[in-house]
Parts: C-alpha cells; sequence; structure tokens
C-alpha cells in the first residue's frame, strides 16, 4: 500500500551536463501528471510523462527537471560574424582617420563587447535524454519508497479500524440471533418486513450482518494488498456503511445501535485514511 503523499529527488551527472529531477506528489483522485522541464527538453514530455504514469497510478505529481551544464561544456560558442566585421572596419577606420600606427592585435579580440555567445544546443543530444530518463526513473523509485513509507502508517492505521469493524461484526451476530429468537415467539418472521408483533423490531438482521462480515473480510484483505486499492476501498466503505444504517433502522435496541454507531466511527476514520491511499 502506498500514499498518494510523498518526495523523490535524483542527480546524475556525465562529463557534459547535470541533471537534478524533483518530484512531489500529493492527493489527487486521479493520476495528474505536471512537467516543469529546460527549454531544451521540451520534446522529452511525452517520455518523462509516459514514464511517471507507468510508476504512478493515483495522485497529483509534480516534476522539475533541472540542467546545468558542467564548467566548459554542454554550451556551444558562437561569435556573431557580422559583429566581428563591424569592428574591424571601425578600428580600420579609426587607424586610418587618427593615422595610427601597428596592427589590430588578435588579443583585443576575446575583450570586443557581445562578439562570443554561449548558447544551448538546439536539440537534445542522445546521451543527455538517456541521461534525464535515468534520472527520472531514480527520483520516482526514492518517491515510491517515500509513498511506501507513508503507505505503512496508513495500513497499520486502517487495520486497527477494520479490526474494531470485526469485533462489532461478531457481536452483531449473536444480537441478530437473539432478534430472531424474540421474532419468533412474537410470531413475527426472521425474515424482512414484519410488521406484525413489536413495534421494536421490523424484521430480522441476519442477512445484513452476513454480507457486513463479508464486506469487512475483503476490506482486511484489501488492506492488505500491495497494488493500488485506494478507490476500492473507497467503494467497500459506502456498502459496508449501508449495511450498518439498515441494521441500526431494523433494529433499532441499545446494544445494536451502540454496535452501529461504534462500526460508523470506525468507517469514517478508514474513509479519512483512505483519503490519502493511491
Amino acid at each position: 500500500m502506498r500514499s498518494m503523499t510523498g518526495f523523490g529527488q535524483a542527480i546524475l551527472q556525465d562529463r557534459r551536463v547535470k541533471i537534478s529531477v524533483l518530484i512531489r506528489s500529493v492527493n489527487h483522485r486521479h493520476a495528474d501528471v505536471h512537467l516543469r522541464v529546460p527549454k531544451l527538453h521540451l520534446s522529452l514530455e511525452d517520455e518523462l510523462r509516459e514514464q511517471t504514469r507507468t510508476e504512478i497510478h493515483r495522485g497529483r505529481v509534480d516534476v522539475y527537471v533541472d540542467r546545468t551544464p558542467v564548467k566548459g561544456r554542454g554550451y556551444r560558442l558562437e561569435v556573431d560574424d557580422s559583429l566581428m566585421e563591424q569592428y574591424y572596419q571601425a578600428l580600420q577606420r579609426i587607424k586610418k582617420q587618427f593615422q595610427l600606427q601597428g596592427e589590430i592585435d588578435l588579443r583585443l579580440v576575446p575583450r570586443l563587447p557581445d562578439l562570443f555567445q554561449f548558447k544551448e544546443p538546439d536539440h537534445v543530444e542522445g546521451s543527455e535524454k538517456r541521461l534525464v530518463l535515468r534520472a527520472l526513473g531514480v527520483a520516482l523509485r526514492s518517491l515510491i519508497r517515500s509513498r511506501e513509507r507513508e503507505g505503512r502508517n496508513l495500513k497499520r492505521d486502517m487495520l486497527a479500524e477494520a479490526t474494531r469493524l470485526r469485533g462489532a461484526t461478531r457481536r452483531l451476530s449473536r444480537c441478530a440471533g437473539s432478534i430472531d429468537k424474540r421474532l419468533q415467539e412474537q410470531g413475527v418472521a426472521a425474515n424482512p418486513a414484519g410488521e406484525a408483533g413489536s413495534g421494536t423490531f421490523k424484521g430480522s438482521i441476519n442477512e445484513e450482518v452476513v454480507r457486513l462480515g463479508s464486506h469487512v473480510e475483503m476490506l482486511s484483505g484489501l488492506l492488505r494488498d500491495h497494488g493500488p486499492v485506494g478507490k476500492k476501498i473507497d467503494f467497500l466503505l459506502q456498502e459496508v456503511q449501508r449495511e450498518l444504517t439498515t441494521i441500526g433502522a431494523k433494529a433499532p435496541q441499545l446494544e445494536v445501535v451502540r454496535l452501529v454507531l461504534g462500526g460508523k466511527e470506525s468507517v469514517e476514520k478508514v474513509r479519512e485514511q483512505v483519503q490519502n491511499v493511491e
């Protein structure tokens, strides 16, 4: 079981560039991936998003990719030839106009403003693409470990509530047996809508208790599952809540009401926790 909340990071470097990937995830009904990448990596967005969705099945995921060229590498040095020509012509005019001696020294060239420019490559190279995808994979594994740690805490808390629900179901089963006996004694069929006899009981709760027990066992099984179970648990909790409500309505005696209220309290606690489960 995984939480939808987590954090992962990876930094990888080759001889040309350092790639940093940071991932944050929070609750969301579906898998919602948002990317923040350098301009050079825009062509990789589809692959980055697909790789992320392969690992993360639910939650909003923000992926930040940063690119830092290693000193002296990762950029392309360009010379503005047109500007150099203008500098040269201007220096020649100055030399002629003021009758200056000497030649234009090459050592002057690096000092000329805006003549040299460092630019990023026009397209991402294969080696850098592989580095980016590998860094994303490492960051995703880090994120998953973070989500699994939080998931273990959620699982522990929800299993405790499932145990309480199982206990309440056993006690309700005993209550169902005594209610059936009383209904039979009063001449009311131990079957749904007994309108005759006592106004306290509206019928047997045996079927509802059996279904409740089945739902609680399924809930316990899902809580031990390793896959994405958040939506399944949320749906199952609705069924548990429905059975508890029906039981409380059909047999409003003190012991049953107390058990139903305790069961509903456990359902709400699990429902709160499952909102953060993948």
